[in-house]
């Protein structure tokens, strides 16, 4: 993998990538009585599980094969879910490198007892996977192909929390080492 941002080409530049609209996967649930947690909202580790699942999902078809869970960069739960809510998870990947991806997962809840309002949204989320052949290797992944200003803005923002995710591992093997 290399580091420099600068020397990675433009997504666009590559003809056999995907357009990120290829990715997109949403998954959904009604949250039950086995979801929830002593407070009575459901467990933030059945979320959790929701949310990798989603992303498993959209890294496994924009890369067309087997891609494993290489990091959670960031979740981020804005409201709590209640029993009774239908659930929907949105994925797609925003960054691919040569064989990882990252995934965006954004969660809404429909409330069981207001089904007619906008979703609430729930939680966010940015996952990093790789592409693994048979015997559970990395293995190239294609290049995703931002569609929109708003894909080319998620490109650019999935690039700055990869510099700081390997900038944090640098100076922790410094830290180590020093």
């Amino acid at each position: 993998m290399t580091d420099h941002l600068s020397t990675a080409p433009h997504p666009a530049a590559s003809p056999q990538g995907k357009p990120t609209s290829y990715s997109r996967v949403t998954l959904s649930r009604i949250m039950t009585a086995v979801d929830v947690n002593l407070y009575g909202t459901v467990h933030g580790g059945v979320l959790m599980k929701f949310v990798d699942d989603v992303a498993g999902a959209a890294a496994a078809r924009h890369s067309g094969g087997t891609a494993v869970t290489a990091a959670i960069d960031e979740i981020v739960f804005s409201e709590a879910v209640r029993v009774g809510d239908l659930v929907h998870a949105h994925a797609q990947v925003n960054w691919t490198g040569q064989t990882s991806m990252e995934v965006g997962v954004r969660v809404v809840a429909e409330r069981w007892d207001s089904a007619e309002d906008e979703p609430v949204p729930v939680a966010t989320a940015y996952l990093v996977f790789v592409g693994v052949d048979v015997g559970g290797l990395p293995r190239p992944v294609r290049p995703v192909l931002p569609e929109t200003p708003e894909d080319e803005r998620r490109y650019r923002e999935a690039e700055i929390r990869r510099a700081h995710r390997l900038a944090r591992r640098r100076a922790i093997q410094a830290h180590r080492e020093g």
